[in-house]
C-alpha cells in the first residue's frame, strides 16, 4: 500500500517579491500655495469655530455625451459616497464637479474647487482632462489622484490611481519568465492601450533578461485580429502576449498556430466573465486582481444601490478611502508627497496599491490560469510591499 502513495503536491509558488521604490524626489514648491484656511470656503452648517473641514474635491463626466461614461461616472460617485459613509468622518465634505467630455470644462471644475478650498481633487476620468487639470492645481499645490490610465499626464503632483497595463504586462511577463520562458511575441491592438502594452512587454522582457522576437499591431476588428495572429505563429515565440479582450480575442486566439507550444499571456482586458470559459485560451495566463479580493466591496455596493458597481468603481472608493486615512493630519499639509508615496502603500478594494515616483501607481496582482472552470489563482497577489523577513 505505501507503494501507491501518491507523492504530496509541490507547495503554491510565494507571492512576487517587491522591491522598495527608489528615494522620492522632491516637487518644485508652488508658486500660489493654498496652504491655510480661508473664510470664503466651503463649510457646511454647524461646524464648529476653528475647525477645518476635509474638503475633498471630485471631477467626473457626468454630463459626458456618451451614455456609457455617464453612467460610469454615477457608479464612481456612488462609490465614493459610499466610502465617505465608510469612512464616518463628519468632518470630511465632498465637493462634485462635471468634466463633460473632458479638456477645458475639468480646468473650470477644478477652479471652483480650489476656490471652495479643496485639499485635494479626485479625478478627472479623461488624460485630457487631467492635463487640462494638472497646472491649475500646481499653482495651488494641491494633489490630483486621478482615474487616467494614461502615463504621460501623472507626475508634479498628479497621481494615477488607476489600474495601469503596465502593471499586469509587467507582472505576468516576469512570471512566464521565472518558468522558463524565453522568447516573447506580442500582439496589440492599433490603438494607445496597443502601444502601452507592447513597450511595457519590452521593457518587462528585457528585465526578465529574454528576448522580445516579434510585435505585431492589428486592427481591433475580428478579422484583422485573426489574420495577425496566423501570422505571428511565424515568430518562434514560447510566450505571447495578447493585449486584447472580449470578441475580437475570441476570434482571435482559435487562429493562432501552434498554441500547443506557445504560452498565451494576457491583460486584465481578459479579466472578462464572458471570457470565463473560452476554450482556445485554456491554460493561458494573466494578471488582476484576486477574484475574491472585491467581494466585500461589490456587496456593499449592490446592497446600497441596488445594482452592482462598475468595473472602475472601486477607483472612487479607494480615493476616498485613502483621503481619510491621511485625513488626521495638518490641514492643508496633510496631502504631501511624502504621506502618498508611503512606500508601504495601502490596502485597496482590488489589493495593496502604492504610488511611483512618476506618479503612477503599482498594484499588487495575482496571476490567473484559465480552465474549464474558469479562471484559478496559480500564483498570489502581495499581501504587502514589504519584502519578507522584514
Amino acid at each position: 500500500m505505501a507503494g501507491c502513495a501518491q507523492p504530496a503536491p509541490p507547495p503554491p509558488p510565494p507571492p512576487p517579491v517587491v522591491e522598495a521604490p527608489p528615494p522620492i524626489p522632491e516637487d518644485p514648491p508652488a508658486p500660489n500655495p493654498l496652504d491655510r484656511d480661508q473664510a470664503s470656503f466651503l463649510r457646511l452648517p454647524g461646524t464648529p469655530d476653528g475647525m477645518t473641514p476635509v474638503r475633498v474635491g471630485i471631477i467626473l463626466p457626468l454630463s459626458s455625451t456618451n451614455a456609457g461614461t455617464r453612467a460610469l461616472a454615477q457608479s464612481m460617485l456612488k462609490a465614493a459616497q459610499l466610502a465617505m459613509f465608510d469612512a464616518n468622518n463628519p468632518n470630511m465634505i465632498l465637493m462634485v464637479e462635471d468634466e463633460g467630455n473632458g479638456g477645458a470644462p475639468a480646468a473650470a471644475a477644478a477652479r471652483r474647487l480650489l476656490a471652495q478650498g479643496s485639499e485635494v481633487i479626485l479625478g478627472p476620468l479623461f488624460a485630457a482632462s487631467v492635463s487640462a487639470v494638472a497646472p491649475v492645481t500646481r499653482d495651488r499645490g494641491v494633489p490630483v489622484l486621478a482615474f487616467s490610465t494614461e502615463k504621460s499626464v501623472a507626475g508634479q503632483g498628479v497621481y494615477l490611481i488607476s489600474f495601469l497595463p503596465e502593471n499586469e504586462v509587467s507582472r505576468v511577463v516576469s512570471f512566464a519568465a521565472e518558468r522558463g520562458h524565453k522568447r516573447f511575441a506580442a500582439l496589440v491592438p492599433r490603438n494607445a492601450y496597443g502601444e502601452l502594452a507592447a513597450q511595457a512587454l519590452r521593457e518587462a522582457v528585457s528585465a526578465a533578461k529574454a528576448e522580445t522576437v516579434a510585435v505585431s499591431e492589428f486592427a481591433p476588428t475580428a478579422g484583422g485580429a485573426a489574420s495577425a495572429a496566423r501570422e505571428i505563429g511565424k515568430a518562434g515565440a514560447d510566450a505571447l502576449l495578447i493585449a486584447q479582450g472580449g470578441a475580437v480575442l475570441r476570434a482571435m486566439a482559435p487562429a493562432i498556430p501552434d498554441r500547443d507550444r506557445t504560452k498565451l499571456l494576457g491583460t486584465g482586458l481578459w479579466d472578462d466573465g464572458a471570457l470565463a470559459r473560452e476554450a482556445a485560451l485554456d491554460g493561458g495566463w494573466y494578471a488582476a486582481p484576486e477574484p475574491e479580493a472585491s467581494t466585500a466591496f461589490t456587496t456593499k455596493y449592490r446592497s446600497t444601490f441596488g445594482d452592482a458597481p462598475a468595473n472602475l468603481a472601486s477607483l472612487a472608493y479607494d480615493a476616498v478611502a485613502l483621503v481619510a486615512l491621511l485625513s488626521p493630519g495638518e490641514p492643508y499639509r496633510r496631502f504631501t508627497k511624502a504621506a502618498l508615496m508611503d512606500p508601504n502603500g495601502f490596502a485597496g478594494v482590488s489589493g495593496v496599491f502604492r504610488f511611483r515616483p512618476d506618479g503612477a501607481s503599482e498594484r499588487g496582482l495575482a496571476v490567473l490560469q484559465m480552465t474549464p472552470e474558469g479562471p484559478q489563482v496559480i500564483s498570489p497577489a502581495p499581501k504587502t510591499f514589504q519584502r519578507a523577513g522584514r
